[in-house]
């Protein structure tokens, strides 16, 4: 089997990984409503890290719910998108400088880390949106980081939630030309 068929079985068994952003759309929903309680910013820093805590079974459950495939037990680079998600922990050393130095910050290099990292899934799934969306996500939070100076911080979860989405939507339409 050809390296571009493989690819593109992937993308189809996996449903463009999907079940991941759904996921993380409610997990950046959440991280939304921490950052606007009233609580003070490293509070709001922990309880972000926590929330991130059930993405892992959330994946498997919005996986199941759309009947995508993201094992790909006999798929020669099945566990490559497993080891890309796990490669995004090799950065929390900067979302954790962040957390120290400046703790308003923090969200802004979370959500910067976690669009970039999608960027090598648009060669696991053979899909042009990873490569346009994740310098995308990471350009329009480092935009709107600068803006927003350490207030109203939730526009920023807010914000990656709408990428997502936007993601998904683009990730959806080159699923149905697969």
């Amino acid at each position: 089997m050809e390296l571009n068929e493989i690819r593109n079985e992937s993308s189809i068994k996996a449903k463009n990984g999907i079940g991941f952003l759904l996921a993380a759309i409610v997990i950046w929903s959440i991280i939304t409503i921490i950052f606007l309680l009233p609580v003070d910013i490293q509070q709001k820093n922990i309880y972000m890290l926590i929330s991130t805590g059930i993405m892992f079974p959330l994946s498997i459950g919005m996986s199941t719910m759309i009947k995508a495939d993201w094992q790909l037990k006999n798929n020669p680079i099945g566990n490559l998108g497993l080891i890309f998600n796990f490669a995004q922990l090799i950065y929390f050393p900067i979302l954790f400088f962040g957390m120290i130095t400046n703790p308003e910050d923090a969200i802004i290099f979370f959500a910067i880390i976690t669009g970039a990292h999608f960027f090598p899934y648009g060669w696991l799934y053979n899909a042009k949106p990873f490569y346009i969306m994740a310098p995308v996500i990471a350009v329009v939070i480092m935009m709107l980081g600068l803006y927003l100076d350490g207030k109203d911080l939730w526009a920023v979860s807010l914000s990656v939630v709408i990428l997502f989405l936007l993601l998904i939507f683009l990730l959806i339409i080159d699923y149905k030309k697969k």
